[in-house]
């Protein structure tokens, strides 16, 4: 994992853990802690410093049993590791009470540390240093960087060559100057010192020590200037250039793409070099774009050697050994609805009449029979954290023998899978629910399109051609129809989006972009998928079982007072005081659906919510307005609902399932879930930019979709791409940004462009090096282009002259 606290642990993992193959203690059985022994910290510090006396007129430093009996967190490390050296409290507590820079040698000996426990020893500080907890000066003396009144964080590069140091104690972000910049690369971590503050009042930082350098390779373009060889990151957070050594380029070719290894860090006075090891090819490449994303956000993509051995050792069919002990769901008409491109198929419902009520049965791909902890299957999926998909290409969590074969719950064949099995009554509400093991067979594969079809023409060529699955159909939808009923009533919130899809041409180039319509056959597989999570995340929290939920929160204060304010301007309030409800939300949106500024609304109040996150905790789903609610439901393709799988199983053996850290796991996964989602962002911008490249000059109606200080993101109509207006462009004026009201305005005519905005805007810039689409005004051109693209015409009907592209 990528967190602090993970990485700082793999530095040390070099001892043997307790419970490996090599030290196993008895097995099954948790080794026994010792009690912790707890001592005043201030007689603490008071043998910490005598001791350090001692040791100075050369008195025998303490002895080994004497420093560990004083550690308080010493029964700890005994637990996790076979020689445990002191905990990180205790070196920092030992380092405080000297008062001054300790040497690597007095420090041994004031915690007594033998020659045995050295190495150890020396990865916990080295690990400890590059977490930003201490340091060394240039007498190799061990500062404790508390003490030295230095910020440790994480470094936030910007395309212009400036940064922010994002700081590990949840301070403000501290600005970092192109000098700064020079010393490190984004993501670099660093010790640094306040130095004031920066032109526009923001505190300012200056670096005092890099403590880690993240960046081992980059992907970029191959440039050369001059005969010098320099490769320009396709990350743009990145914005020094790499040197490359007129012999390590590969024989690649000036303007290709490249990965490049960095051979040695960039530094005050000092260029970053790298050598070439892979060359991916011409920028314009089909497929380029996904080749760059998966190097730039550092998404796996291969699988290692150890998880392709294990594929080999499934059968690819289901057999009598794996089903015993299974209930039989078979004879049951289960049906998967998915979309056409699908491939892998988590999940399959039934549902059937129970008096006044409904029988809903959610069957989901059993992986983690096939996936066991800690196996290189496990561990890769957990790296991945999810599959991520891009368009034409999938990045699977697992191989493809199970995401497409024995995990993917195809038709005809039988697949293992967990059973969420509910009774729900007339109200929409669960009012039973059980868990199972088993083995089903799915009766047919259908898409959300033909459903819907069937669903709106029962009499129809669909509906002939599936006549004894068409009655099961029905159920679901009316299960849907009183699910729906039960949602609004709970208050649920329902922001009103629009997603598209890509339509690619035979040689693999954007034809055409559409919007994706949502049908019911959608809807019904949300409210089934959302009935299982719920009753998922219910048995664990009812048998008291650690678990990974899915959290959203409601807006901070400040974000509701943001929004309050916002909404007073337009005459309207939210209610639910200090601590609104999702229903409060969905109130407030039923009751501005219809208004002009209904998007700009909804934006506002979207932009109060916070991010939804994995976590143990649990917080409730804000959004969806549930006290728990947690992911079952995607095994195949999302790791936590693999963690959940594992949990409800050890629940109904009675067990516990300890997978490690739940708090990292969870960190683990929403990381990996942001990754994915920036790494498909890039993706789609740079297929649009490419998309546009031929539109330069042409004219469009849009909606301003975002106000930002540097100008306004406009959507055009029927083609679903976003570009800039620039602040610059807006007008004869001056704009200032009134980031309370999502708009600019003129400080002379008082002209606003907020969000929800009609405009008119013509393009003059693509550039698919930075994937952005640069737009200017046109209120000079009469009649109605639309989104048809049509050249501007003058009012008289003639064809008017392009204006010069700019850029």
């Amino acid at each position: 994992m990528k967190t602090r606290k993970s990485r700082s642990r793999s530095s040390e993992n070099t001892r043997v853990k307790r419970g490996t193959a090599a030290t196993k203690k008895s097995a099954g059985t948790a080794p026994k802690r010792e009690p912790v022994k707890r001592i005043d910290a201030d007689a603490r510090f008071t043998f910490d410093a005598s001791a350090h006396q001692r040791g100075a007129t050369g008195v025998s430093a303490p002895t080994r049993s004497h420093t560990r009996a004083v550690d308080p967190f010493h029964a700890r490390e005994s637990s996790n590791y076979d020689e445990p050296v002191p905990s990180r409290e205790m070196i920092l507590e030992t380092l405080e009470a000297q008062g001054v820079p300790v040497s690597n040698s007095e420090l041994e000996k004031l915690l007594g540390i033998t020659e045995t426990e050295r190495e150890g020893f020396e990865r916990r500080l080295s690990a400890m240093q590059r977490d930003g907890q201490i340091m060394r000066n240039r007498r190799d003396a061990i500062c404790v960087v508390t003490k030295l009144d230095l910020i440790t964080g994480k470094v936030q590069g910007h395309p212009d060559g400036f940064g922010f140091l994002m700081r590990d104690d949840g301070g403000p972000d501290m600005f970092l100057g192109p000098p700064e910049m020079h010393k490190v690369l984004h993501g670099d971590r660093v010790a640094a010192r306040e130095i004031g503050v920066d032109r526009r009042g923001r505190p300012e930082a200056k670096i005092v020590e890099v403590l880690e350098h993240v960046n081992s390779s980059v992907v970029g373009r191959l440039r050369n200037e001059q005969g010098v060889y320099f490769v320009v990151p396709e990350n743009r957070r990145i914005s020094q250039e790499l040197m490359v050594p007129p012999g390590d380029t590969m024989d690649a070719k000036p303007g290709q793409v490249v990965v490049a290894s960095i051979i040695s860090q960039p530094a005050k006075h000092a260029q970053p070099i790298a050598r070439v090891v892979e060359v991916l090819g011409n920028y314009a490449d089909a497929g380029m774009e996904i080749e760059i994303a998966l190097r730039k956000h550092d998404l796996p993509y291969e699988f290692p050697p150890a998880v392709e051995k294990a594929c080999g050792t499934f059968s690819g069919k289901v057999t009598a050994q794996d089903i015993a002990g299974r209930e039989d769901v078979r004879k049951l008409p289960l049906v998967t609805i998915d979309g056409e491109t699908a491939r892998d198929f988590d999940d399959a419902v039934y549902c059937e009449p129970r008096g006044k009520g409904f029988r809903l049965i959610v069957a989901i791909a059993d992986v983690s029979h096939y996936v066991a902890h800690g196996d290189a299957l496990d561990r890769e999926a957990l790296n991945r954290g999810n599959s991520v998909y891009f368009p034409r290409r999938v990045i699977p969590m697992l191989p493809e023998v199970l995401s497409n074969g024995l995990c993917s719950l195809n038709p005809q064949v039988d697949r293992l899978c967990m059973v969420c099995d509910m009774a729900i009554d007339a109200q929409g509400n669960v009012t039973d629910y059980r868990f199972y093991p088993s083995v089903m067979w799915s009766h047919a594969r259908f898409t959300y399109t033909i459903v819907a079809d069937i669903l709106a023409n029962p009499q129809g060529a669909a509906a002939a051609q599936h006549r004894a699955l068409v009655p099961h159909l029905e159920n679901l939808y009316r299960l849907y129809q009183v699910l729906a009923k039960s949602r609004a009533k709970r208050g649920a919130i329902d922001f009103e989006t629009t997603e598209t899809q890509m339509i690619f041409d035979a040689n693999g180039k954007i034809e055409r972009i559409v919007p994706v319509q949502r049908n019911d056959a959608h809807r019904i597989i949300e409210e089934c998928m959302l009935a299982a999570n719920v009753c998922a995340s219910d048995i664990l929290r009812e048998n008291e079982h650690p678990a990974l939920y899915r959290v959203h929160q409601g807006p901070t204060p400040e974000r509701l007072l943001g929004l309050r304010e916002f909404l007073k301007g337009f005459g309207l309030e939210l209610g639910g005081g200090e601590t609104p409800h999702a229903k409060d939300y969905a109130k407030l949106l039923e009751r501005v659906k219809d208004r002009p500024d209904a998007q700009l609304l909804q934006t506002a109040m979207l932009r109060s919510l916070r991010q939804a996150v994995y976590s143990p905790e649990n917080l409730g789903h804000f959004g969806l307005a549930y006290e728990a609610y947690a992911h079952f439901t995607s095994p195949i393709r999302r790791y936590p609902d693999l963690l959940i799988h594992r949990a409800i199983k050890a629940v109904l053996k009675k067990q516990r399932y300890q997978p490690g850290n739940w708090a990292e796991l969870g960190i683990q996964c929403s990381l990996t879930e942001r990754r994915a989602d920036d790494a498909t962002r890039d993706v789609d911008a740079w297929l649009k930019c490419y998309y546009m490249r031929d539109r330069v000059g042409d004219v469009f109606d849009g909606t301003i979709s975002s106000a930002v200080a540097f100008g306004i993101f406009v959507a055009l109509d029927g083609v679903y791409v976003e570009g800039l207006v620039h602040v610059s462009d807006l007008g004869s004026d001056y704009f200032h940004f009134d980031a309370a009201k999502h708009h600019l305005i003129g400080e002379r005519t008082a002209k606003r462009y907020r969000l929800g905005d009609r405009v008119r805007v013509r393009v003059v810039r693509v550039d698919l090096e930075t994937s952005k689409i640069d737009f200017v005004l046109e209120d000079s051109v009469g009649g109605t282009t639309g989104g048809q693209g049509k050249k501007a015409e003058r009012e008289n009907g003639t064809p008017g002259k392009r204006r010069s592209r700019r850029g």
